[in-house]
């Protein structure tokens, strides 16, 4: 059995499906709002490569390194972005969340924080995970301010750790969340959902 089943988790009229192949249509047309692949610092696939993001998504999935989600509206169903729990170590009760990017109409929303609500719920509550990890490119500011928000510690900067799409080697930032300071983020995080928006 999986450390990570299938689930679809759901809250706030936001819905993460377990990423599948017909998805294809509707993540092409999410990272096509706002032209995400052109962002140097992410990993949104081109137009034309989305089907093999997914079929290498699945295969991952099926490896036990990454669970990845369909971000969807819950009540048209329309794909709004994707994120997933990758390097996930069952032994150590660990997973990371990450591979997430969202349609430029859906950032600076309440997308982002109820999505990541949902999967630390899971991870903690669900899963019994000890710790939830991040990782970034150095260069994305504004993911590292958004995994901050959250309540993540900054562990460190692991140099020369990964190619970017452009060829050239990034480092990488490293943040986690212990399962002890989970109850504190959970509170903020429903303060942040419930606080109105100006």
């Amino acid at each position: 059995m999986a450390f990570v089943e299938p689930v679809t988790l759901s809250a706030r009229g936001v819905t993460l499906l377990p990423l599948a192949l017909e998805h294809e249509a509707g993540l092409r047309a999410a990272a096509a709002d706002g032209e995400l692949w052109k962002i140097r610092v992410t990993s949104v696939p081109e137009p034309e490569n989305t089907r093999k993001y997914i079929e290498d998504a699945l295969a991952m999935r099926e490896a036990g390194h990454r669970f990845a989600f369909a971000v969807t509206e819950t009540a048209t169903g329309k794909v709004l972005g994707c994120t997933s729990y990758h390097d996930i170590v069952p032994a150590i009760k660990r997973v990371e969340i990450g591979w997430t990017w969202y349609a430029k109409s859906s950032q600076r929303s309440h997308v982002n924080t109820t999505a990541k609500l949902l999967l630390l719920t899971h991870a903690f509550e669900t899963l019994g995970c000890h710790v939830v990890g991040w990782r970034t490119d150095n260069f994305n500011f504004a993911s590292q301010a958004a995994i901050e928000r959250l309540g993540a510690r900054r562990d460190g900067v692991i140099r020369g750790h990964a190619l970017r799409r452009d060829g050239t080697i990034r480092d990488t930032v490293m943040y986690s969340l212990r399962s002890g300071e989970w109850p504190e983020v959970k509170t903020q995080l429903l303060y942040l959902l419930d606080k109105p928006r100006t």
